[in-house]
């Protein structure tokens, strides 16, 4: 007999399949640990065990290209719609039971996923700390001590608590990512649009994300692969690249918080394990680089000052009128603050969100990501009972711009708290860059060392992502695209993400051409064995950034077959000959930042 896998990893469940497992094992054994788990807080409602058997012995024939997702058990927050199940979004008077899944259930399940049950939250997802629950509250899988995080509190727990292999989860304000950080999993909150919210109950539509948590993030990453494309049931939804990076970038530029932007609010032990993160990040490579936070503080609070708390107002509108004593007095006290406001207000807030937009896209041309704390608290549940919610928007200090800003964003475990608490950081990007994030935080939790939610099983040191259809062109740069230079952004802006490090091949000169500044490399092939091999990054880029990309490159340089020291020949910058007058001859450094490392030594 085939042992069951201690985790419920996808890699660890595979190798179970392949050995000969049966999906109705791993369901039983699920079914036991929810059992032994004994918290009647993290779903609402279950499958019966004989409809879940029932649909493990149904799947089609294992086939890891079809069905990604083959035999894995999973768990949604109740405000997915699941077929079978009541949609209750934590309000048992709004309870409705839908027709049909949700669209990321209904791909989850096509790519072979198991659904469990639906899981507690804030009500209608309204809150960052899972208190907000005529429920049974969620315990914290780290330290029952602690609230859960919310509003997908049961989804994080479930995960941290090794009963299912992933859960979904929404994410409007940092629900996908706070639960992460206070249970030690993977959050992984796409860019706005990227899963369908089709079936999902809303609490801002133009915000709303499905999220995903899981104990890896190559598990999380293939969870998404799955669900993630265009749906025209939803008219939020869009195509983003669901091409990863096979590593994170060699140097990756990080900008993070100014010492006068952090906001601990006087947790010293939530500070320290933010330093012990930045710190990882240094010894990994990563240049950090202090970003001015206030445009972000300033985005982060029109979220509960104008339109967006009118919108969470109109979700539940036709509740409220008819019988709001069913809402929770916390979440109503919060909805009904949009009786404040004034048409004329919500479209002034909106004009000011569309200037800091433009304000702080300015950043990304000369960072990779940011990395923040995740939450800057833990608070506990006494904390919540003394004051429901100075702590609970305390927690979303970090969390609440990003998808105001359509920003894409991965919350990762890092080093643990000194008193034993989970803590890690958030990594962000603009739209589109979900699988760079993927890359860096996958490399961050392995360099971490943290061992997987509440489980105690360490992070395997062997991974591999699960990734969507390639389509990418590779393209060599030798200069300032390099990551971490000055121009890398033009790469990364139109959909770039880095492939390898690489040489050439010995048939090459390198040169700095004439004028600048800023100093422009040269690549040029030779014949008479006088070359050399020069230092190149390699990235991929999609057919109509390539095209962009291409286009603004400026004579004598243009684009032609590189060859490279790997045996690829991809597409990449070359110099015309007539370009080389007045050129320094720079071979003997091997590649630009050697060249510009030594200009900054004289």
């Amino acid at each position: 007999m085939t042992a069951l896998p201690a985790v419920f990893t996808l890699a660890a469940l595979n190798e179970f399949y392949a050995k000969g497992g049966k999906p109705e094992a791993i369901i039983r054994e699920v079914y036991r640990r929810i059992e032994e788990a004994g918290d009647p807080g993290i779903f609402i409602s279950l499958a019966p065990m004989h409809e879940a058997l029932a649909a493990a012995a149904s799947l089609p024939e294992r086939d890891a290209e079809k069905h990604p997702l083959w035999g894995v058990p999973f768990a949604a927050k109740d405000n997915i719609d699941a077929a079978k199940f009541s949609t209750t979004a934590a309000c048992p008077g709004f309870a409705y039971t839908p027709a049909k899944d949700a669209t990321a259930i209904a791909k989850a399940r096509a790519a072979g996923a198991i659904l469990i049950g639906k899981t507690n939250l804030d009500q209608f997802a309204t809150g960052l700390v899972g208190m907000r629950s005529p429920y049974p509250i969620p315990r914290n899988a780290i330290d029952p001590v602690l609230v859960p995080g919310g509003s997908s509190s049961g989804s994080a727990v479930a995960v941290a608590r090794g009963l299912v292999t992933f859960a979904l989860g929404t994410d409007t304000a940092g629900s996908g990512r706070v639960p992460a950080a206070l249970n030690n999993i993977v959050g992984l909150k796409p860019s706005v649009g990227a899963i369908s919210t089709a079936g999902v109950v809303p609490a801002c539509r133009t915000l709303d994300c499905v999220s995903i948590f899981a104990l890896t993030v190559e598990d999380a990453w293939a969870a998404f692969s799955a669900m993630a494309g265009l749906d025209l049931a939803d008219p939020y939804s869009k195509s983003v690249p669901l091409w990863i990076a096979s590593a994170p970038e060699p140097l990756p530029v990080i900008g993070i918080p100014r010492p006068e932007d952090l906001r601990f609010f006087g947790d010293k032990v939530q500070e320290a394990a933010w330093n012990d993160g930045l710190a990882l990040l240094e010894r990994s490579g990563a240049k950090l680089v202090p970003v001015d936070f206030a445009p972000f503080f300033e985005t982060a609070a029109l979220l509960y000052e104008g339109p967006w708390v009118a919108e969470r107002h109109a979700a539940i509108a036709d509740v409220l009128a008819i019988e709001p004593d069913i809402v929770h007095p916390v979440t109503r006290r919060i909805v009904e603050g949009a009786n404040g406001f004034s048409a004329s207000t919500l479209f002034k807030a909106q004009y000011r969100l569309k200037a800091l937009k433009r304000e702080t896209d300015a950043i990304w041309s000369k960072i990779s990501m940011l990395a923040v704390p995740t939450t800057p608290v833990s608070p506990t549940l006494a904390d919540l009972a003394a004051d429901p919610i100075t702590p609970n928007s305390r927690c979303g200090t970090y969390t609440n711009f990003v998808n105001l800003l359509d920003l894409a964003a991965l919350a990762v475990p890092g080093p643990m708290r000194r008193d034993g608490g989970a803590a890690g950081l958030t990594f962000i990007a603009p739209s589109g860059q979900d699988g760079r994030l993927a890359a860096c935080g996958r490399a961050f939790h392995q360099a971490s060392g943290t061992t997987l939610g509440a489980t105690g099983a360490a992070l395997p040191s062997d991974f591999q992502f699960v990734a969507g259809a390639d389509g990418l062109i590779e393209i060599v740069v030798v200069g300032a695209h390099l990551s971490g230079m000055p121009l890398n952004h033009e790469l990364t802006t139109n959909g770039g993400v880095f492939r390898r490090a690489v040489a050439t091949t010995a048939d090459y000169r390198f040169h700095a051409l004439a004028g600048g500044p800023p100093k422009r490399p040269g690549l040029l092939r030779v014949a008479d064995g006088t070359g050399s091999p020069v230092l190149t990054e390699v990235w991929g880029l999609p057919p109509d950034g390539f095209g962009r990309f291409v286009a603004g490159i400026p004579s004598p340089l243009g684009i032609g077959t590189v060859r490279l020291a790997d045996g690829t020949s991809p597409k990449g910058f070359l110099v015309e000959p007539e370009g080389l007058n007045g050129a320094a001859d720079i071979s003997h450094l091997g590649g630009w930042r050697a060249f510009i490392a030594s200009l900054n030594a004289k």
